[in-house]
């Protein structure tokens, strides 16, 4: 875990908890190996290069978190840099929940799932929009030819932190593709 992790996530309330609770230690040794770099490695950038889902969160004006999955093809979150993230936005329900609550607030938390290897990768961050035509080289990029979902927006994000999660208690699920033979 990273400092920059550690010092947004856990607020007084969270170390209390943890000291009551008996992790705070492990988590000030921790951060006393001081701050590492932020940016995306190369394990962190494939692993996010082989979702093909996960989940985005953002807060509406009046303090509400809300969670919303975003799918596409594999790689459809594409990392620009160690330090940004880009997807297009496919149309959907338009109900604009996210681009909304991004108009006053642009933070957000992505959560990154591998079901079948129990691995899940959080990342923080500030995220803002692009409509269509801002950013023809960009678009491009983002583009997946094979998949037949209109594209409304642009989403980048640019990293604050991010966290591997225990992989305790993840149950393994399945694509259709990820299936090994015979099942």
């Amino acid at each position: 875990m990273g400092s920059k992790f550690a010092k947004a996530m856990f607020s007084p309330a969270a170390k209390r908890l943890q000291q009551q609770h008996g992790s705070r230690a492990q988590y000030e040794r921790l951060a006393a190996l001081g701050t590492r770099d932020e940016a995306l490695g190369d394990f962190e950038q494939q692993f996010v290069a082989a979702r093909d889902s996960f989940y985005l969160a953002s807060v509406t004006s009046d303090g509400w978190p809300y969670i919303q999955h975003r799918g596409g093809p594999a790689g459809f979150l594409q990392v620009l840099d160690g330090r940004t993230l880009a997807f297009a936005d496919f149309a959907g329900n338009k109900q604009y929940i996210t681009a909304g609550n991004l108009a006053t607030n642009d933070r957000v938390a992505l959560f990154l799932m591998d079901y079948p290897h129990q691995a899940r990768l959080k990342i923080i961050g500030h995220a803002r929009i692009l409509e269509l035509g801002e950013d023809p080289a960009l678009e491009a990029r983002l583009r997946q030819p094979a998949y037949p979902a209109t594209i409304e927006r642009i989403f980048i994000i640019s990293i604050v932190a991010y966290d591997w999660n225990c992989s305790q208690h993840i149950t393994r699920r399945y694509t259709d593709a990820e299936l090994p033979r015979g099942l």
